[in-house]
């Protein structure tokens, strides 16, 4: 993410201002979006002509992702798809970039046990709660291959891949953040946005979190039970911490809505935001008390190896209507015929 090469929460501060409340810089850095949004363009108008290549799996390709810099609810919304799909007959895989990790040009499967530096912090979340084969690679195409020939996956959801156009995709889910908006509207490095907002006209799906506009989907992000870093606890429902001080952590994308779903639930949170795919050490989470420290899932799984008491993490799952069910059902083309041996 962008924020990860911010040096200093000042600077976090600096960027947040420029892109949601209207700091003069957003005006002085506009030629340089407006050469952002044409190279954008450029770009994609490559892949859609034929002059880039962009490689085209055995198996239908559902990516994820977002016009935005900072988190909206993709990785709930990968492991939703991969469960949904699973009840529908679908054998799924999820394919990532390891964002985070040290991955290179050859494509490896996720394990429940490997480390988050090597894979990055999300793939390793989703090896360990979506039941599914989990695959990194910088090329996100080798990933889906691996998955769909050795691992007998006969559909690929691609976690944050809606920029990645050199990996062929049968539906386009875009996540939109109602609830913070879309900013001043431009492109990096003078707003937000990845690309222009009239590439959420092209996707075939839509879903907002917050107050969706028409011909978008609602997204309802859900706390679970909370649960104990070091295992050593049993589960608590998130509201046993009512009405008491907590240390919040958060090394997402936009860690005030971490802090916000806590205060909703009754907490008083002395907050601890961190860039996003943070590498913790032990001295991160140090604050000189006992009170508890509660973090995210994604920070969760790298610091499970410096775990210690008084430690949570709280899972989110995401909710959606019977509409989009449908909707995405729509769209799958039909399941592959297993009695026949066709793939």
């Amino acid at each position: 993410m962008f924020t990860t090469l911010l040096p200093n929460p000042l600077m976090e501060r600096l960027v947040c201002a420029v892109w949601y409340e209207g700091h003069f810089l957003g005006w002085v850095l506009r030629p340089v979006a407006a050469l952002f949004c044409l190279v954008v363009r450029l770009r994609r108008l490559g892949y859609l002509r034929g002059w880039f290549a962009s490689q085209r799996l055995s198996v239908p390709v559902i990516v994820v992702g977002n016009l935005t810099v900072g988190g909206t609810g993709k990785t709930p919304t990968v492991l939703w798809l991969a469960q949904f799909l699973v009840a529908h007959g679908w054998r799924p895989g999820i394919i990532s970039r390891g964002y985070g990790g040290r991955i290179g040009d050859k494509p490896q499967v996720v394990g429940p046990t490997a480390n988050p530096l090597d894979v990055g912090d999300e793939p390793l979340l989703l090896a360990r709660r979506s039941g599914v084969p989990v695959a990194v690679c910088r090329w996100r195409a080798r990933a889906g291959e691996l998955l769909a020939t050795h691992y007998d996956c006969d559909c690929l959801i691609a976690d944050d891949g809606l920029q990645h156009y050199a990996l062929a995709r049968d539906i386009e889910i875009a996540l939109v953040d109602r609830a913070r908006g879309m900013g001043n509207g431009l492109c990096l490095p003078a707003g937000p946005l990845r690309e222009p907002l009239g590439r959420l006209r092209e996707v075939s799906l839509r879903v907002a979190f917050g107050a969706p506009l028409p011909g978008e989907h609602p997204l309802g992000l859900v706390p679970g039970d909370v649960l104990s870093l070091d295992g050593d606890a049993p589960s608590r429902p998130l509201a046993s911490f009512c009405a008491t001080t907590v240390h919040g952590v958060a090394g997402i994308g936009h860690p005030q809505r971490f802090f916000s779903l806590l205060e909703a639930a009754g907490l008083t949170v002395i907050a601890h935001p961190f860039p996003d795919h943070h590498p913790f050490r032990p001295e991160d989470l140090a604050f000189g008390d006992d009170l508890s420290i509660l973090m995210t899932e994604k920070d969760a799984v790298k610091c499970i190896t410096f775990a210690r008491n008084g430690q949570w993490y709280v899972p989110i799952d995401a909710h959606f209507t019977p509409e989009f069910a449908a909707s995405l059902l729509g769209l799958l083309p039909s399941k592959p015929d297993r009695a026949n041996g066709l793939h």
